[in-house]
C-alpha cells in the first residue's frame, strides 16, 4: 500500500518545488511545432503546388488537345463546356466526362 501512495505522490516538496512548469509547457510545445513544420513543408505545400498546377491545366485545356484520363482513356477533345469535357475516344464515338477527371494533355 506504501508503495502504490508514493507512485500516485507529486514531486518531493510538493508543487512549490516545481517552480518551471511554465518551462515544462512550453519545451512538450516544441515538438508539435517542429512536427507541424515538417508537415507543411513535405506534405501540405507540395500538394497545394500540384492542385494548382492541375487547376491551370484544366484552365488551358481547349478544343483539339489529345488528353489522358485519370482512368487511363485517351481521347481528343472535342468540346469544352463548364464542369464537362467531350472526348473523341474513336471515330464517331464521344464519351463526356467530369473535367477534374483530366489527368494530362499529351503533347504531340
Amino acid at each position: 500500500m506504501f508503495g502504490l501512495a508514493y507512485a500516485m505522490g507529486g514531486a518531493p516538496g510538493g508543487a512549490a518545488a516545481g517552480g518551471a512548469g511554465g518551462g515544462a509547457a512550453f519545451q512538450q510545445i516544441i515538438p508539435l511545432v517542429f512536427m507541424f513544420v515538417i508537415f507543411y513543408f513535405l506534405l501540405i505545400r507540395p500538394q497545394q503546388k500540384k492542385a494548382k498546377e492541375h487547376k491551370a491545366l484544366l484552365e488551358s485545356m481547349k478544343k483539339g488537345d489529345t488528353v489522358i484520363t485519370a482512368g487511363g482513356v485517351h481521347g481528343k477533345v472535342t468540346a469544352v463546356e463548364n464542369e464537362l469535357v467531350t472526348l473523341e475516344v474513336a471515330q464517331n464515338v464521344n464519351i463526356k466526362i467530369t473535367k477534374s477527371y483530366i489527368a494530362t494533355i499529351k503533347k504531340d
